[in-house]
């Protein structure tokens, strides 16, 4: 199991990754990096201006429940990252969830042409006084 220690990620194969901060994060595209700014929740230790006890810091005054929902929705991405990984491998770009560029742009297909002259059966259109 890996651990996180003294900016030093830790894997079971016993591999280390130094980091500059202190929290790795997970993007919608489930590509990741590190979230080194605790700008949501944190704990402020108290080495302010105010010296004063450690305490939660929470900007956006997010509640219990709100919480729980961000951590639900940041473990679904580690999910969804984690299946891609199984289902693409570790080398194609399709284990991330976003827009690629398209490698040919194709134009939409017209209607059907029937016939030598691309004459075909017209469709008629409900007209607006035929109501029922």
């Amino acid at each position: 199991m890996a651990d996180f220690k003294r900016k030093t990620l830790q894997l079971s194969s016993g591999k280390q990754i130094k980091l500059f901060g202190n929290s790795m994060a997970i993007g919608k595209s489930l590509e990741l990096g590190e979230g080194y700014r605790p700008n949501i929740l944190a704990c402020n230790d108290g080495v302010s201006e105010s010296n004063s006890l450690a305490s939660v810091h929470n900007p956006f005054r997010l509640t219990r429940d709100e919480l729980i929902e961000l951590a639900d929705y940041n473990i679904q991405l580690w999910m969804d990252l984690k299946k891609n990984i199984y289902k693409y491998g570790i080398d194609n770009p399709m284990i991330f969830e976003m827009e690629l560029p398209p490698q040919n742009k194709l134009t939409k297909p017209g209607p059907k042409k029937n016939g030598p002259e691309g004459e075909g059966k017209k469709i008629a259109s409900p007209k607006s006084d035929d109501k029922l």
